[in-house]
């Protein structure tokens, strides 16, 4: 009788502890997203989307990144480990190595092979380049490998990162219309995949065109329809509505779903195929699907911030996003999923809508940069030792430096005395200014957490506010400045408590604080700094 009982406990204690975790665990995030665009786009939102997650769920309204480069890979790789480029090396989207000597992108590998119907490029792809551990790695093995993790994305990046080491499948989307991962996550693509690209859903897109999805006047929070801020997709006429995307199509094949809003739509209908058939969420082991919506960073690059385009293309992510809420309250149950939507960076102002408007900066050429340091190398040393500038980076030639036995402090004293002299710069900083680094200088700050000496450059420039290298129309991101890190973080589901904070958070404290409500193992290059405000609703 005592064993009787004692099995009885047995089993209500494990019932307990599998009611400790959601069934479901829904990364979003949402590229190139401002927090200001909840604000400005507010009154024309439904009260379904996001909305919904900010009247019900918790909104951080002061959600900042804190290193520099702002950029799609090292965001999303800091989101999911917790951690900054200086430890979890994901320096930028692409950069040179410096201990490799050569160009590198975030999540090449040429030992794995494509899966599925894209370029052998595409698919060379694995998460072998992030040294850290995510969110989603430490959920894996919490589960003994049998939680299920996904990630998904338009992007190769957006898709592999947030997914982490230990993924079951990341797929993301080839310029063929198709998603495709590598082999690194399988030897072939599971069949459901095949089938999605089969039916090519995607032409229903391209078919319908983009025109704007309400009435014009409720577009007053842009700017109007035809302005000089604006890149033109369609090179035969204005950056006006209606886009004709069957002739674009004609032109750039199913690459042209990446600048509509459509993509968006199209990522959350491949997402609603991945957990059918994935079975997410349908027991107590807990899984994670990570999706990536990069539609909005293509947008916001072509179009900029004030565009009718960018606010459309909220308002319809809005009601995707409404679709898929409704789509998980009928599958995984209300209260057993838990979602948080934050984004990888946000954007800056278009600069000649800044200057028309007589705020005083300028674009940075970065080829004329380029060429006046290498003109000052030969001029002071009579020689170039300029080997690469990319992301703020600027590389020396070590291997000339050490042939010609140059004094190596001399050379960064005086690059660093001419570098100042250039109207764009603000700062610049060697290596053992960023290594010794306080958080007395702000910006400073930024950079180290951004800088991995195995692999970044000998001395980081800092620009002013507002001055760019990017073309003349839409809009970039890169900076420590707060129009590029400041995003939303919008917590919502399993036992997520109603509220708001505006106090000012870091972007590193997400996945954390995930840990702490899942109860399981920090990713292990964490600082480990968590946002109680929603830990005590557990």
């Amino acid at each position: 009788m005592r064993k009787y009982f004692f099995l009885i406990f047995i089993i209500f204690i494990a019932n307990i502890q599998a009611q400790q975790r959601p069934k479901l665990v829904v990364g979003i995030v949402v590229d190139q997203m401002k927090m200001e665009y909840l604000y400005r786009f507010s009154d024309d939102f439904s009260p379904n989307g996001f909305k919904r997650l900010m009247n019900n769920g918790y909104t951080f309204n002061n959600m900042h990144f804190n290193y520099m480069p702002t950029y799609t890979a090292p965001g999303h790789a800091s989101i999911y480990t917790g951690a900054t480029p200086s430890t979890h090396g994901i320096i930028a989207n692409d950069w040179f190595n410096r201990s490799l000597g050569k160009d590198m992108y975030c999540t090449d590998d040429v030992d794995v092979k494509t899966l599925g119907d894209g370029s052998l490029k595409e698919g060379l792809m694995s998460p072998k380049n992030l040294l850290s551990t995510t969110i989603t790695d430490e959920l894996r093995m919490a589960t003994n490998f049998k939680g299920k993790v996904i990630g998904i994305s338009l992007k190769d990046r957006g898709a592999i990162l947030p997914a982490g080491h230990f993924a079951n499948w990341a797929f993301w989307y080839s310029n063929t219309g198709a998603f495709i991962s590598s082999s690194f996550y399988g030897v072939a693509l599971p069949d459901w995949v095949t089938e999605f690209n089969n039916e090519k859903k995607y032409m229903n897109y391209i078919n319908k065109g983009w025109d704007l999805l309400k009435p014009l006047a409720t577009y007053n929070e842009s700017l109007i329809d035809d302005n000089p801020y604006e890149s033109k997709i369609d090179k035969t006429k204005g950056p006006v509505f209606p886009y004709d995307l069957a002739k674009l199509y004609a032109s750039k094949g199913a690459e042209t779903l990446r600048v509509t809003p459509y993509g968006n739509d199209y990522l959350a209908d491949f997402a609603i195929k991945a957990i059918q058939n994935e079975n997410l969420g349908k027991d107590d082991i807990t899984d994670f699907i990570t999706i990536s919506f990069s539609s909005t960073d293509y947008i916001g690059h072509e179009f900029g911030p004030r565009s009718m385009e960018i606010q459309d293309t909220y308002l319809r992510l809005d009601e995707t996003l409404a679709k898929f809420l409704n789509y998980l309250d009928t599958t995984v149950g209300k209260d057993n999923y838990l979602l948080f939507l934050t984004a990888d960076h946000a954007g800056a102002e278009n600069l000649n809508y800044l200057k028309d408007n007589k705020y005083n900066v300028k674009t940075i050429v970065i080829k004329e940069f380029v060429e006046g340091l290498k003109q000052f190398s030969l001029d002071t040393f009579g020689v170039n030792l300029v080997l690469d500038y990319s992301n703020f980076n600027l590389y020396f030639d070590r291997k000339v430096i050490k042939e010609r036995n140059l004094d190596f402090d001399k050379i960064k004293i005086f690059f660093k005395d001419y570098i100042k002299l250039q109207d764009h710069v603000r700062r610049v900083y060697d290596e053992e200014e960023i290594l010794t680094s306080s958080e007395s200088d702000y910006y400073l700050s930024f950079i180290a957490k951004g800088y991995d000496p195995k692999q970044s450059g000998d001395l980081v420039v800092l620009d002013k506010l507002a001055y760019t290298s990017y073309k003349a129309t839409g809009t970039t991101h890169g900076s420590p400045n707060s129009y590029d890190t400041h995003v939303p973080l919008l917590f919502y589901g399993w036992h997520i408590p109603k509220g708001e904070s505006f106090a000012k958070k870091q972007i590193t404290q997400i996945a954390p604080t995930l840990s702490q409500m899942l109860r399981i193992t920090f990713p292990n290059g964490t600082e480990s700094q968590v946002l109680e405000e929603v830990l005590g609703g557990k």
